[in-house]
């Protein structure tokens, strides 16, 4: 029997009521969240993105003055501040030149589509859970006309014998440092030695996918010159570990570097006026950067601890990913589904004021989710003893746990 036009309206009108329903409780949720964020006096890492306008303008105010003349001219097009920034960068990653970016996205197409008209080879080998491929729905084949070839399968950066072993050539390879969805996780300097060596035995060109590099230096116990040293290019991000408002540079030889900035200015990323932006960024490198050795040896505190807490609290199986973490960032994951997990997160902020898991639960498997923890400056306040007490307390909100 087919279905009346009164039949079908009605169906629609269901499903947009629906719909509409699914977002306010979206909505009702993401400003609890927030919330949360804002009134909880013990957190893990307070960052940008839980702060107001007006807080981060009167942070920037107050902290600008430190890193750059306030009474020089604003930028146009790239020059005074941003060419600063730029400079500083370049020295920071012992490279010849850095450009900024408005976007990681941006300053990654543009590198390797860079590498790939120098090698003739538009062939891009990488893990399938990199940034490009998970994040950016494939704008490197899309926009940028490369073509990614997956080296491993594995939740691990690729070995030097999975390099050698592909059975094709390459323009270049790309290394995510740390690789972020397989639980920021990093090789040893020894593995990433040999696997650059191996690209280069392959004619390969090395390019690092370094957003959260500025955090790797305590995991492979070199300066970040010498880390980034290994690669002909690296992006690195400004907002992810430095708490700017955005923004990326990407760092390399200067004559590839010139070339990346026409690449950046057909691709519209080159804005008239940056300064907000840079100048954030010159203060997360002035104050976040030289902390962060110091939230990497914390945040292996902290994950010890919730893997000590949970097993005390009787949990049937949690995880904690890596067990030591390589940055001060890693993964939990719990035997529930993620709302129950958000519920109940949210739920202990709003009722004790302590705030332990701040991001959203994903979907690991069947009743599975994980969620990443951050540990930044509010974290170093936190004892082991008071993570334990905090899981304890988490734990009692979840279903089949009696308080």
């Amino acid at each position: 029997m087919i279905p009346s036009m009164s039949d079908t309206a009605e169906q629609a009108t269901e499903q947009t009521e629906e719909q509409v329903e699914e977002r306010s409780a979206e909505e009702r949720l993401r400003e609890r969240r927030r919330g949360a964020v804002r009134k909880a006096r013990r957190i893990l890492w307070r960052g940008g993105p839980s702060r107001t306008l007006r807080e981060r303008l009167a942070a920037l105010t107050e902290a600008a003055p430190e890193v750059y003349d306030l009474d020089e001219s604003v930028d146009i097009y790239g020059d005074g501040v941003v060419a600063t920034l730029e400079e500083r960068v370049a020295t920071l990653l012992g490279k010849e030149a850095a450009a900024f970016f408005p976007t990681g996205t941006m300053a990654q197409q543009v590198a390797l589509r860079c590498w790939a008209a120098r090698t003739g080879n538009p062939t891009v080998a990488l893990h399938p859970l990199a940034h490009p491929e998970v994040h950016e729905r494939h704008a490197l084949a899309q926009v940028s006309g490369l073509r990614p070839v997956r080296l491993t399968s594995e939740p691990r950066l690729p070995t030097a014998d999975e390099v050698r072993d592909l059975d094709e050539p390459c323009g270049a390879l790309m290394l995510e440092l740390p690789l972020r969805d397989a639980g920021f996780v990093l090789p040893t300097w020894e593995e990433l030695t040999e696997v650059v060596e191996a690209a280069r035995e392959r004619d390969a060109v090395v390019h690092f996918d370094g957003a959260r590099l500025w955090e790797t230096t305590v995991h492979f116990g070199r300066p970040l010159d010498e880390i980034a040293g290994l690669a002909d290019s690296v992006y690195v991000s400004f907002y992810k570990s430095l708490e700017g408002f955005a923004g990326a540079a990407l760092a390399g030889p200067r004559t590839m570097v010139e070339e990346a900035k026409a690449w950046r200015h057909r691709y519209g990323g080159t804005v008239f006026q940056q300064f907000p932006t840079v100048l954030s960024a010159l203060v997360g490198l002035e104050r976040e950067l030289p902390r962060l050795p110091e939230y990497v040896r914390h945040a292996r505190v902290v994950a010890a601890a919730l893997r000590e807490g949970f097993a005390e609290a009787g949990v049937a199986w949690a995880r904690v990913h890596p067990e030591e973490p390589h940055t001060h960032q890693f993964q939990v994951w719990l035997p529930y589904d993620p709302d129950v997990l958000v519920e109940a997160a949210v739920r202990q902020a709003e009722e004790t004021g302590t705030y332990l898991f701040t991001g959203y639960w994903g979907q690991g498997g069947p009743g599975l989710a994980l969620a990443e923890v951050t540990v930044g400056a509010a974290g170093l306040e936190w004892t082991a003893e008071d993570v334990k007490a905090a899981v304890a307390d988490f734990v009692t909100r979840l279903p089949g746990v009696s308080s």
